[in-house]
Formats: structure tokens, sequence, C-alpha cells
């Protein structure tokens, strides 16, 4: 039995990935803040804010003793803000860190132990095109998104000879409810300068993400965006 942790279960890409996962038939841990409504008899879900080191240790403890064992973490829970770097309250700075990037560390950090004693174990990490572009008006979002992708690097070549492959996944702007109170010409700006004019479905985003564990597997330490850069 195959045994995954993804973050951020509640909505959008967490939930999709988590049906996925589920339809794939594995078994699916699922950690959010907020009411979690998947039903299935294969998926659990747990109260737990990921950037709060004691209930994840908690969270992920709990669900060693149930399972025994992670096989695959999916470090998705984000939060996002759109602000000049300017105009940007210290507490959004703060809350984007504390949710995109300890929420990771925190998470990464629990489940990566066990899988270190297991010898082996997946860990995907969200991330997104705007670190890559220095996406402007994002300036907070974007280092806390920077900082996720340097814990990659650095967990990849600290845990590789243990048998854990930790890559990171970039995404840009998915259909979803979090998006569509984004401005139309803002998105349809963004998605042109990816090379993704027609935007990109959520049936999309989960593909890809999944291609780390269905398909070829990426490099560990590798960073893979969905969008054409440069």
């Amino acid at each position: 039995m195959r045994i995954a942790l993804v973050t951020g279960t509640s909505r959008g890409l967490g939930r999709a990935l988590a049906e996925s996962l589920l339809a794939d038939g594995w078994t699916v841990h699922g950690f959010a803040r907020g009411a979690q409504t998947l039903a299935h008899p294969a998926f659990r879900a747990h109260a737990v804010d990921v950037g709060d080191e004691a209930a994840v240790q908690a969270a992920v403890a709990a669900v060693l003793a149930a399972s025994g064992r992670i096989d695959l973490l999916v470090n998705n829970a984000g939060a996002a803000s759109m602000n000049s770097l300017l105009l940007t309250p210290a507490k959004t700075a703060e809350t984007l860190m504390r949710v995109n990037y300890l929420g990771a560390f925190h998470c990464l950090q629990a489940v990566g132990k066990a899988m270190v004693r297991q010898r082996s174990g997946l860990v995907v990490n969200l991330t997104s095109v705007a670190v890559p572009l220095a996406l402007s008006g994002e300036a907070a979002y974007v280092a806390s998104k920077a900082a996720v992708e340097a814990l990659t690097k650095v967990a990849a070549a600290e845990l590789q000879a243990h048998g854990v492959r930790v890559v990171a996944v970039g995404l840009g702007p998915v259909d979803t409810d979090l998006t569509r109170a984004v401005g139309r010409a803002q998105l349809a700006a963004l998605n042109a300068r990816i090379g993704r004019p027609a935007g990109t479905m959520l049936a999309e985003a989960v593909g890809f993400v999944a291609e780390e564990w269905r398909g070829v597997p990426s490099p560990s330490g590798a960073i893979r965006y969905l969008a054409q850069l440069g």
C-alpha cells in the first residue's frame, strides 16, 4: 500500500491532487486548516496549520502510527498576495513566508526523517513561475517561493544518499477559485508571457505534477516549470 501526504487538500489543486492519487490506488492523508469535504475510504483528513511546527510534527506522527510509512509528500499548501514592494505590509510578508516556506520546511523535516529511516521516498514541493520571472507586484510571494526552491536543492543534496528524492514543480496561474478573482487582463498577460495563452486547466496542472510519481522522474534537486521561459 502506497501512502501519500498532501498539504492544502481542502480545495483547489491540493484536493485535485488527492483525488488523482486516490484514483491511482494510493492511501492519502490530507493536511489543511479549513474543513475538508473529500469523501473516500482511503482518504484521511487532518486539521493542521503547516506553519505550526508542533502541529505538523504531531500530525505526521499520527500518520506514521496509522500507516507505518510515508512514500510521498506533496507540499502544496500555499498563500498568495499581490502588493507592490513598497506597499507590502510586513504582516503579509511574514504570513507568506510562514505558510509557503516554513510550511514546506516543517513538513519536509518531519516526513523526511521517516523517509530516511525507510530508505525511500519522494518529496514534491510546489513553486511558481513567478520566481524565474521575478514577477513585479509579488515581491513577498516570490521571495517565499524562491526559499522553497532553495530548500528543494539543499534537501535533495542531503537526502539523496538515503534514497529520498526531492524535486520542485512550478506552475503559472491555474484555473481555480483563487485565480478567478484576479483580473482577466492581468492573467492573460502573464499566461502570454509564459507561453500558455489558453491558461492552465486544473487537470493539466495535476497531470504535470503527477509526472513525478507516475512517469519518468526528474533527478533529485530538479525544478520543472509548466511554462515556456526565456
